[in-house]
């Protein structure tokens, strides 16, 4: 089978443009020329029908300008650095040319500098090669188009409109699918259409595979891939194109002819779709199944946070109506000089309880009753929301063919490729992979661990040094003389303490970001599924400590260790800190919102302005313009390659994945200071998938299609969460709240729960009152000798015995829905098992081929020289190449 693209490139390198890898410009046609009218906004060459897979670019200081940089102090060096980055370039494009690759080849000049851009075409016998080596799945049977949310089902089966459906132009289609075999070719769907049978995802797949394997320098080194050139500045990017702009014209929204990304942006990035299905289908298929995990998770959490934000702001509003009838607040409100208060410093006065009426009653609409049933909903919802989104997962991970992609189909990386010290068989597909052996990896694992634990006793220690801080400085506001500080002494001390910590959380995880990077890339990790697994775990710790610190202190610890009136507890000289006066209950919610909704703030502000802004810069710097004929400056007409060349590169989806685990962790952890926390978070995450959706499609370069099994480590995180959630909503219920005390004292003392005040109140010791020759009153369950009473020790066997009993009701509870709610539907079962029929009778050996083809024959010389090792049993891999 002939190549049809074959005419393109000049074998021999000698073509003035296909093909070509002389560094000389090629200048690109300017708006006049014909060249330009029809194919300056389509991802093909120039000839109009050879696509464009991928783009290299670098840059270099023109001629004239040369000399004058030559003549700087600096400018040996900058000359022998620039020789060897143009040796690398060329020996690296040297070997994708000899690969076969399809190139061709632009520039654009300007004042200060030449951009290169380097197009590249896979042919059809490369692609064939590399489908085989990669696994890339293609179809074998169209499958009927099926309802994929269960919502919509429900609400037709109820006859009811679905306000959230929406009709996307251009739906991909369903087929049953298999790993491609060259000599099994005419088995699959479409196979004699060469220019459509591999997806635009999949080319690009296979040429970044080839860009990413290929060798410029010495291996042990890791002069390998592009990755490499890239970070040493030989290319400054590499990326495949977007199809097309992302806004349509007048005529193509009329003709409705729209493509991918004006499809996604119209119907998915529109602001105005915020209450519409997102289209998860055009999502992978024009980004991958990596990103398309991420928004199907994100929509998913989206949608079970309704049900939460509803019971939860009925909660609040419960407690507002319990405000106003709760026999507590009234008395203290009402008590005027009743109850005098001791000092909260040594140096601070005595206060009048009735002071705190407003700050007690704020207090009371997140601590009453409806918060045990809340909690228990939340543990719950959460355990629901984790087993349905297994099942989802599971169909979702087959319908986009990548139920055995990380155990099977997946590949090495190719830096642990480049340095890996031995081969060894895989065990599961018997083909031959570098080996990096278990010990040394453990060893390094160990050694990384180390690093991880010294940075995080950082943190711990800046929390303490942030919990040193409140407590002086409400002694410092508390003696001020000024009577507003010194009654919001101890709210102004959380709230900047809050803001302190907020700001030191964003400062130290950018160093601590990119120490993980380093570590994990030490440790030698086989796939990228697995690295960034190792990766996402280490920093998701460090984030867990720095966020979490300041609400566990305040929930669990603040107040309870304080000592008496004249017998005060102190840590490194300073006293212990108290809670406030209307509790730490108020003060966690307070804490909450404040690092939360602060957080989430921040966030949104910084995803709409930084690439904007960052966008402008970058399209500032590469404008390109020519100047008219009255020397005014007229913008030339942009090809697409430049046009996404002055877009931002795509880093990944850690932080948008970072973001919402730590919130689901607050809004569960935590949710019983505070029921409005899943409110904000819808709100949140109706922004943030549109946020993130608008920054893929117009502010970011097209990032290359990764395959997943689904959010990978993320679950395991939110299972551990969701487990850590029950223990401490127990906690807090039990040691925090004021639930249990005011349930002890309708039972033991009056329903009604009058004198409730001052039952909770200690008078103090006589000792300290002989001193000050001033009795005064403190929270507390002790006698006048400062001995703990025997309420005290009842109440604490309540309380451990509640705790005891909620874990296990809702573990249990927990258990039975896991148990009744199975991971994989039952109708996945039936697909999973009809595609591997299928796939093996296409596939049999003893099924007649389809003829000797190019593409079955055909080794790309350039796979041949691959640096894959030689030998077996776990020998030493040699490096190829020249010697080093």
């Amino acid at each position: 089978m002939d190549d049809p693209h074959c005419s393109l490139v000049g074998q021999d390198g000698s073509g003035a443009r296909y093909g070509s890898l002389r560094e000389e410009a090629i200048e690109m046609p300017q708006p006049g020329d014909a060249a330009l009218g029809q194919t300056s906004r389509a991802n093909v060459f120039s000839d109009g029908c050879t696509r464009i897979d991928f783009v290299l670019v670098w840059e270099t200081v023109p001629w004239e300008r040369s000399g004058q940089q030559d003549s700087r102090e600096n400018g040996g060096l900058q000359g022998t650095s620039a020789t060897i980055h143009k040796t690398w370039r060329k020996t690296f494009l040297d070997k994708l040319h000899a690969a076969g690759i399809h190139m061709e080849k632009h520039t654009t000049r300007m004042e200060k500098k030449v951009v290169h851009y380097l197009l590249l075409s896979a042919p059809w016998s490369v692609l064939c090669y590399y489908a085989e080596e990669l696994q890339l799945r293609v179809p074998l049977q169209v499958l009927p188009r099926q309802t994929s949310n269960w919502s919509d089902s429900v609400l037709q089966w109820l006859g009811i409109p679905n306000l959230m459906a929406q009709e996307v132009p251009n739906l991909p289609l369903d087929y049953y699918t298999c790993p491609f075999k060259a000599n099994k070719l005419c088995w699959f769907l479409g196979s004699d259409e060469q220019d459509t049978f591999f997806s635009t995802t999949q080319r690009h797949q296979i040429l970044y595979e080839i860009l990413a394997t290929t060798q410029y320098g010495c291996s042990r080194e890791r002069e390998v891939g592009v990755d490499r050139l890239l970070s040493e500045d030989v290319f400054t990017a590499a990326f495949p194109l977007h199809e097309g702009p992302y806004k349509p014209r007048p005529q193509e929204l009329a003709a409705g002819s729209l493509g991918q990304r004006q499809v996604l942006f119209q119907y998915w990035a529109n602001w105005g779709k915020w209450c519409k299905y997102q289209p998860l289908g055009h999502v992978r298929k024009y980004f991958g199944e990596k990103v398309a995990f991420y928004f199907a998770w994100l929509g998913f959490y989206t949608g079970w946070l309704l049900p939460a934000a509803a019971v939860g702001t009925v909660v609040f509003i419960a407690g507002i109506f319990l405000v106003f009838n709760d026999v507590p607040s009234q008395e203290i409100c009402q008590s005027e000089e009743q109850y005098w208060m001791c000092p909260l410093c040594k140096t601070c006065p005595y206060w009048q309880l009735s002071k705190i009426c407003s700050t007690f009653m704020v207090g009371r609409l997140f601590d009453h009753g409806g918060t045990i049933f809340f909690s228990i909903f939340m543990s719950l919802w959460a355990v629901l929301f984790l087993e349905f989104w297994k099942r989802t997962n599971a169909s979702l991970a087959h319908h986009w063919d990548c139920s055995d992609f990380e155990d099977i189909e997946e590949r090495p990386r190719p830096q642990f490729t480049a340095m890996a010290p031995m081969t060894i068989t895989n065990p599961i597909t018997g083909a031959e992979e570098p080996y990096f052996p278990k010990r040394s990896r453990l060893h390094r694992i160990l050694a990384g661990s180390m690093v991880i634990m010294m940075l995080i006793a950082v943190v711990v220690m800046f929390v303490v040094s942030i919990i040193l801080y409140r407590a002086v400085v409400a002694i410092l506001l508390s003696s001020s003389g000024y009577f507003w500080f010194a009654a919001s002494a101890s709210r102004i001390a959380s709230i900047t303490g809050s803001v302190v910590n907020l700001i030191f959380i964003v400062i130290l995880s950018k160093i601590y970001i990119s120490l993980a990077h380093f570590l994990t890339k030490w440790e030698m990790h086989r796939t990228q599924s697995k690295y960034e697994d190792a990766f996402t775990f280490k920093v998701f710790i460090f984030q867990f400590v720095t966020f979490y610190s300041s609400p566990i202190y305040i929930g669990f610890f603040k107040g309870k260790f304080t000592g008496y009136p004249g017998n005060h507890l102190s840590f490194l000289g300073v006293r212990s800190e108290e809670c406030s006066p209307g509790g730490c209950f108020i003060e966690l919610a307070q804490e909450l919102l404040v690092i939360m909704v602060g957080k989430q703030i921040i966030n949104n502000v910084q995803e709409v302005a930084i690439p904007k802004l960052k966008c402008w810069w970058h399209k500032h710097k590469l404008l390109s313009k020519k100047a008219g004929e009255e020397g005014e400056s007229v913008l030339v007409e942009q090809a697409p390659w430049v046009m996404d060349h002055q877009l931002l590169v795509f880093e990944g989806l850690f932080d948008e994945y970072l973001e919402m685990v730590l919130q689901f962790g607050f809004i569960t952890i935590f949710v019983a200071a505070c029921p409005l926390a899943p409110l904000f978070a819808l709100l949140n995450n109706w922004v943030e998938i549109r946020l993130d959706a608008q920054k893929l499609i117009c502010d970011y370069r097209r990032p290359v299609a990764e395959r997943a099994q689904g959010i990978g480590i993320w679950f395991s995180i939110l299972e551990a969460i969701t487990h850590l959630a029950v223990i401490s909503n127990a906690f807090l219920i039990a040691f925090t709240s004021d639930f249990l005390p005011r349930m002890y004292y309708e039972y033991v003392h009056d329903s009604s729960l009058r004198g409730y005040v001052n039952f909770t109140l200690a008078y103090a010791p006589r000792d300290f009152v002989l001193q000050s020759n001033t009795t005064c009153r403190y929270r507390a369950f002790r006698d006048q000798d400062g001995n703990l009473t025997l309420t005290y020790w009842q109440l604490l066997a309540i309380r451990l015995g509640f705790t005891i009993v909620f874990e296990h009701v809702v573990f249990f509870i927990g258990r039975v829905i896991a148990w009744l709610v199975p991971d994989i539907p039952e109708s996945v079962e039936v697909k999973v098992k009809r595609e591997r029929y299928l796939a093996k009778e296409a596939l049999a050996e003893n099924k007649v081929g389809c003829g000797s083809s190019s593409a079955s024959s055909f080794k790309p010389s350039f796979a041949l020289n691959l640096c894959r090792g030689t030998k077996r049993g776990g020998s030493p891999v040699r490096s190829c190449g020249s010697s080093c």
